[in-house]
C-alpha cells in the first residue's frame, strides 16, 4: 500500500483511536446503553425526547404546526436530551431509539405505546396520524415523500461530512472540506432549481418536505449552520434564500425552533416544553 501525503496508512484491521474532534467523548463503535436511567413521562400522549439540532427541530416544528392547525391531540411534552453528556445512551432512551440518536418520540395515546425514531419517520407518522401537512392524493403524497427522503439521504453529507470537517474536526484538511463543499453546493443547486419552479419544495403547498429540509438547508443559507454562509456563497441560491426566509417567519417555526434549545440568545431558549404557555 502506498503511503498517503498525510503519512497515514490504514491498518489491516481498524481499532479505535482518539480523534480529538468535537463530540469525540461520546463517539463509540458499539450500540446499546451505557447506564441505567428511565425517561421522564409527562401528561400528554406524545412524549418527545430531543435537542434543538436541525433533526430535533423537525419534530418540534411539526408538532407546533399541527397545533397551529387546531390538532389538539398534538399537544406534547418535550424533554431535553443533552447529547454532549451522553443522555442518548441511557437505558430508557435506547428502548425508544436503539440507534441512540435524537429526536425520539413515544406515542402513548393508544393501549400500547408506539415508539417512533428517525426524524423522517416521525414526520411521516405524525402527518398520517393527524391527516395534515402531507397531500392525500397519490401524486402529491409521492412528491412530498420524494423530497423527504432526499433530505434524509442528503443531509449526512452536509452535517456529518461538510459540517464535521469544516467546523468540528480538530484540524482543517483541504481534501474532505473541498469534497463535501462540492457536494453541498450541488445539493443546494438541486434545491434551488426545484424552488425556482415551485413556492415550496414539493409544490405549491407547505408539507413535511419543507419541515424536514428547512432546518438543514434553510439554516445554512440563513447563516445559522457552521458559519459557512460566505464560504459556500449561499447568496447565489436565490430561490433557496427566498424559501428559507418565508418559512422562518411562520409562527409555528419560530416556536418549534426554541423547544429543547439550550444555546444561543437566552430569549430563544426553552430547555423543556410541557404546555403551549411555556412558549408564550
Amino acid at each position: 500500500m502506498t503511503e498517503t501525503t498525510t503519512g497515514y496508512v490504514p491498518p489491516k484491521v481498524w481499532t479505535p483511536a482518539p480523534s480529538g474532534g468535537a463530540f469525540a467523548n461520546i463517539n463509540r463503535p458499539v450500540a446499546g446503553p451505557t447506564h441505567e436511567k428511565d425517561l421522564p413521562v409527562g401528561q400528554h400522549p406524545l412524549q418527545l425526547y430531543s435537542l434543538a439540532t436541525p433533526n430535533g427541530q423537525k419534530a418540534t416544528i411539526m408538532l407546533e404546526e399541527l397545533l397551529a392547525l387546531g390538532h389538539q391531540g398534538a399537544e406534547y411534552d418535550a424533554w431535553l436530551i443533552r447529547i454532549g453528556d451522553g443522555d442518548q445512551f441511557s437505558s430508557g432512551f435506547v428502548k425508544v431509539n436503539p440507534n441512540s440518536k435524537i429526536p425520539a418520540l413515544l406515542d402513548r395515546s393508544g393501549e400500547t405505546p408506539i415508539r417512533v425514531f428517525e426524524s423522517g419517520s416521525i414526520l411521516l407518522y405524525l402527518a398520517d396520524k393527524f391527516g395534515a401537512l402531507l397531500p392525500k392524493n397519490t401524486a402529491g403524497r409521492t412528491e412530498a415523500l420524494n423530497w423527504l427522503f432526499w433530505q434524509m439521504g442528503s443531509a449526512p453529507y452536509l452535517g456529518g461530512g461538510f459540517g464535521h470537517f469544516y467546523a468540528y474536526a480538530p484540524e482543517k484538511w483541504e481534501y474532505p472540506i473541498n469534497r463535501f463543499a462540492m457536494e453541498v453546493k450541488r445539493q443546494l443547486d438541486v434545491l434551488d432549481r426545484q424552488l425556482g419552479e415551485h413556492r415550496y419544495v414539493a409544490g405549491e403547498d407547505y408539507t413535511i418536505a419543507d419541515i424536514a429540509i428547512w432546518p438543514w438547508y434553510g439554516g445554512l443559507v440563513l447563516g445559522n449552520q457552521y458559519g459557512a454562509a460566505e464560504f459556500l456563497s449561499v447568496q447565489d441560491y436565490k430561490n433557496v434564500v427566498r424559501w428559507a426566509q418565508e418559512i422562518a417567519v411562520r409562527p409555528a417555526v419560530k416556536r418549534g425552533r426554541r423547544v429543547n434549545r439550550v444555546m444561543g440568545p437566552e430569549e430563544e431558549q426553552l430547555a423543556e416544553r410541557h404546555s403551549a404557555a411555556d412558549l408564550d
